[in-house]
């Protein structure tokens, strides 16, 4: 037997980034399967579409830094960026929609600022908000729910309202949806500001069609869905449980606290916990180990601030999920945060 003198450090390492980023992007499957029976091919087909895309421009911008493309490649963090920002935009949205926001998301949100590891900001993230301010229209296109409408959009038609922005029988995909609804509704979520504004109550809002269960039909069982595949993330120790319960924890308390003091002029918790983009963002974006907190005491505080905002946002803004937004201000007091919650060095006095 031969003995090899190694240098420190002498902690074996079992996974890498790329193997990090794969077990991510498989817990992401139960969501995207549960999204697609819900809105239809065209989560599928937004989500083959932004894969290739992203794989594209990872490598060409590799190749103009001058470094390796396959390299880059095998991390699979173009993957994830991918499928994050696949299945946070509405599904038949135009295909230059999903391309616009990849470019921003890897070429600007990622590479401008080193390549992964280095960017200061979630690269899905900045690349909605981006979409979501450049594009309102096309950003809050959501469909029905097909149990809820009865109507099945066919592969053919899905791929060609995502490519061309028409059906076959010529129809754009605004006078699909209100062919479809009747009215040209966006989520649970908007719905529910959008009559409050109006001066609907809670109760009277929640006896709508589109808030059968427990937090609008199909968003509830997309995000338990997600909530599973976070589950495993945490079971795994791919992402710590101190970010995502502190989000859920402090948007929980905050809600719950607002409707005891103020029913029926705020949504539920449950409502609040179980629509939008609440359990993809808790376990999947707000968890990125670049842009989170390092700290234990930091991660708390970070997912508590995450929670409070989504929530104001969500009450009182101009968006009806402010997920996206939440998280990009989180990743702006990162920094801050960590100065104040490092752990104090071993022997030192103050």
């Amino acid at each position: 037997m031969s003995f090899f003198i190694a240098s420190s450090p002498h902690v074996r390492v079992k996974r890498n980034t790329s193997n990090i980023m794969m077990w991510v992007a498989i817990c992401l499957l139960p969501g995207i399967a549960v999204q697609s029976y819900f809105f239809g091919y065209g989560v599928l087909i937004q989500l083959i579409f932004a894969i290739l895309l992203a794989w594209t421009f990872e490598a060409l911008i590799m190749v103009i830094r001058k470094k390796s493309p396959l390299l880059a490649l095998k991390d699979n963090s173009a993957l994830v960026t991918a499928m994050l920002l696949a299945v946070s935009i509405p599904p038949l949205s135009p295909w230059w929609v999903i391309t616009i926001g990849l470019f921003f998301a890897i070429v600007i949100g990622k590479h401008l600022y080193g390549g992964l590891g280095q960017n200061l900001f979630n690269p899905a993230m900045v690349a909605y908000v981006v979409l979501l301010i450049s594009f309102p229209v096309q950003m809050t296109s959501w469909v029905t729910p097909e149990v809820l409408s009865g109507v099945h959009l066919h592969f053919d038609d899905s791929i060609k309202l995502f490519l061309t922005g028409f059906n076959s029988d010529g129809l754009s995909l605004q006078q699909v949806r209100a062919g479809i609804d009747g009215v040209t509704m966006a989520t649970p979520l908007d719905t529910f500001k959008t009559s409050i504004r109006a001066g609907h109550t809670a109760s009277e809002i929640m006896q709508q069609s589109t808030f059968t269960g427990l937090a609008g039909v199909g968003w509830q069982w997309v995000n338990l869905a997600y909530l599973l595949g976070g589950i495993v993330l945490m079971k795994l120790r791919i992402v710590q449980w101190q970010i995502p319960a502190a989000m859920l924890a402090s948007l929980l308390v905050i809600s719950t606290l607002t409707t005891l003091f103020a029913p029926g002029t705020t949504a539920s918790p449950v409502l609040h916990l179980l629509s939008g983009a609440t359990m993809l963002g808790a376990f999947f974006i707000a968890t990125d180990p670049v842009t989170a907190s390092t700290t234990t005491k930091g991660r708390l505080i970070y997912g508590a601030f995450i929670g409070v905002v989504v929530f104001l946002i969500r009450s009182w803004g101009g968006f009806p999920d402010g997920v996206a937004f939440a998280i990009l201000l989180a990743n702006m007091s990162v920094p801050l945060i960590d100065y104040y919650t490092k752990p104090r060095t071993y022997g030192h006095l103050r």
